[in-house]
């Protein structure tokens, strides 16, 4: 198959390169951004938007000279792969090991690869705000593949629906009304946030509580009612429930600390908030997300499925 980095069809047959070929290469972020948004997976993201270069590759000169707005295409084709894909996604995860916990991202500047040996790929970067937050990106699990693709394309993206229509196959009318439920529905799962740099020291707090296993101070700094999620995938030792109440939280973060006796805890950016990871040997073996309301946590997202952190992980 032929591949946006090989020369095949990219080449005018006279050994020099494609003039349009870097016009088409600079949408490659943007693709990787709308399909990991969709997706919530970093790696089906990369296949996603592989199998669409693969798609124009296919066209012949013609049909793509006759391609007014190749940006456009490449991310109607994109949302469409992202929309078959969510369709499946559900029946796969019906029969994941566990809970299913969207991809964590690392901050850009520590970004590795998420293919095994091949290098990172700056393109492949994924711009971090709330819109990959690890709370909405759970949120978007909530909605139908139609709901989710109408409401980033449209709210986060800014895609009229006369386009989006073209890609859920409904009127512009109904694309709106899929987007206003998408809407409602991450408005009631949204609460009011701490600012990002209260967020941080709740977590500094958070970790030197967890690594002195001092229960009361984790418990002070928990909502009553705080959960955490833990995803292995079956491939990584995990909670197979969520947990839930400060106190069994707690307890439960402090025996993962008793066990583990050579385990690091550090400060990192998880999908653009303060966030941890945990390290064994220098190797990251779990990611933590947090959702903070207030002066608490409410919620702790604990990703140690090793298929969902090669980005954070050398090799």
């Amino acid at each position: 198959m032929t591949t946006p980095s090989e020369p095949g069809p990219a080449d005018s047959g006279r050994g020099q390169p494609d003039p349009g070929l870097a016009a088409i290469m600079s949408e490659r972020r943007q693709l990787i951004n709308v399909a990991y948004r969709l997706l919530g997976s970093l790696a089906e993201a990369e296949d996603a938007v592989q199998e669409t270069y693969a798609r124009w590759y296919a066209l012949t000169p013609d049909q793509r000279d006759a391609i007014a707005s190749p940006g456009a295409w490449l991310t109607t084709v994109a949302s469409r792969i992202c929309l078959d894909q969510l369709g499946s996604a559900r029946a796969r995860r019906e029969r994941y090991v566990g809970q299913w916990i969207p991809e964590p991202l690392p901050e850009p500047a520590e970004w590795i690869s998420s293919r095994p040996g091949a290098p990172a790929d700056p393109a492949d970067r994924i711009t971090l705000d709330e819109s990959v937050s690890m709370a909405f990106l759970v949120v978007l699990e909530s909605m139908t593949p139609a709901e989710r693709v109408a409401f980033i394309l449209h709210d986060v993206f800014g895609y009229p629906f006369t386009e989006i229509a073209r890609i859920v196959g409904r009127t512009p009318a109904a694309c709106r009304q899929l987007a206003s439920s998408g809407r409602r529905r991450s408005r009631a799962a949204h609460v009011p946030v701490a600012p990002t740099d209260r967020q941080a020291a709740i977590i500094r707090d958070f970790k030197d509580a967890w690594q002195s296993s001092d229960i009361g101070a984790l418990v002070a700094l928990l909502d009553p009612d705080a959960t955490i999620t833990s995803d292995g995938g079956g491939l990584a030792t995990a909670a197979p429930h969520p947990i839930e109440g400060a106190s069994l939280v707690a307890r439960y973060l402090a025996d993962l600390a008793a066990h583990a006796p050579a385990l690091t805890i550090l400060e990192r950016t998880v999908n653009g908030q303060p966030g941890l990871i945990a390290q064994q040997h220098g190797s990251t073996v779990t990611v933590f997300a947090f959702d903070i309301t207030g002066d608490h946590v409410t919620h702790i997202w604990a990703v140690r499925n090793p298929e969902k952190l090669r980005p954070w992980t050398a090799g």
